[in-house]
């Protein structure tokens, strides 16, 4: 059988450790999409990472190319079938396999002992976008980022045959509690997320330290010139060049807009002095 992949990564590139967005979608021609531009175009042009789409239909079985059926027990709707999303998963997961590991052969890493390229690759999770999934959080992009790549299966219709989460080892994500057409954008979200984290994506390695979640709370407001706009004026304290009293209000102002704004994550930040949510170990914690 003939599989429509599509892979978007400049050829010109030279040789790296690529970061490896699969994504099984019924609409391929969305990606890259906003992806092939700004700094997540620029990093794919450079081979920084790798977009790559497989379509579900070319493993369904009837000359229909059908990948959805009406549900269990009746409702509106159709749902995304097991075996055929099965098929298309255990394809990527394999093709990943085979990447990471030929990226590993390339360039090694030092190991005691023999160790084969497959046996020596990390894992690539594969991720399903869906309402009923886990809330997606910086700490899981973080981790997602540190590694080889990502397979995303894109929902669409009523959702996917749930016999497809007990069979493989699928993680359930969710960008938010809200609805969308398909599982794409927020596949987009996803990958933006991660690949802005990516080793010299964003420039400078502390670019992205001071950002909301990071410290698990949110960033600080942001101030520029002009000095005074409509008669407001940039607070005195960022315009002092104290840099200590200038990290004490960004440090101020960012808890305690965390705590009007998202008490969730404030009780969060609070019970967890020792880890972010991001996974960053704090520097500054208040002590109590």
């Amino acid at each position: 059988r003939r599989h429509d992949h599509r892979n978007i990564v400049d050829q010109r590139a030279p040789k790296e450790m690529t970061f490896t967005a699969q994504i099984l979608t019924l609409y391929p021609d969305m990606f890259p999409g906003p992806l092939g531009t700004s700094l997540a175009g620029r990093a794919l042009s450079e081979g920084k990472w790798a977009c790559d789409t497989i379509n579900p239909r070319d493993f369904a079985t009837d000359r229909h190319r059908s990948v959805d059926d009406t549900p269990a027990g009746g409702g509106a709707g159709m749902v995304l079938r097991a075996d055929i999303m099965a098929a298309a998963v255990d394809h990527a997961m394999a093709r990943i396999a085979e990447k990471v590991a030929a990226q590993n052969a390339v360039r090694p890493e030092p190991v005691d002992g023999p160790v084969s390229p497959a046996a020596s690759a990390p894992v690539a999770p594969v991720l399903a976008m869906t309402p009923r999934g886990k809330p997606l959080t910086q700490a899981r992009v973080r981790e997602i980022a540190a590694g080889p790549g990502v397979t995303i299966i894109c929902g669409r219709f009523e959702g996917f045959d749930e016999r497809l989460f007990d069979a493989r080892a699928i993680e359930e994500v969710s960008i938010g509690d809200y609805v969308l057409s398909g599982g794409e954008m927020g596949a987009m979200v996803l990958l933006d997320a991660c690949i802005r984290l990516l080793p010299g994506v964003m420039g400078a390695s502390s670019s992205g330290d001071d950002e909301s979640f990071e410290h698990g709370i949110l960033e600080y407001p942001q101030y520029t010139r002009p000095q005074i706009w409509e008669g407001r004026i940039i607070p005195e304290v960022l315009r002092s060049g104290d840099h200590a009293k200038i990290a004490a209000w960004r440090k101020q102002r960012a808890e305690e807009d965390t705590r009007l704004r998202r008490p969730d994550l404030w009780e969060r930040h609070r019970d967890a002095p020792d880890q972010s949510p991001s996974g960053a170990q704090e520097k500054d914690k208040d002590k109590e």
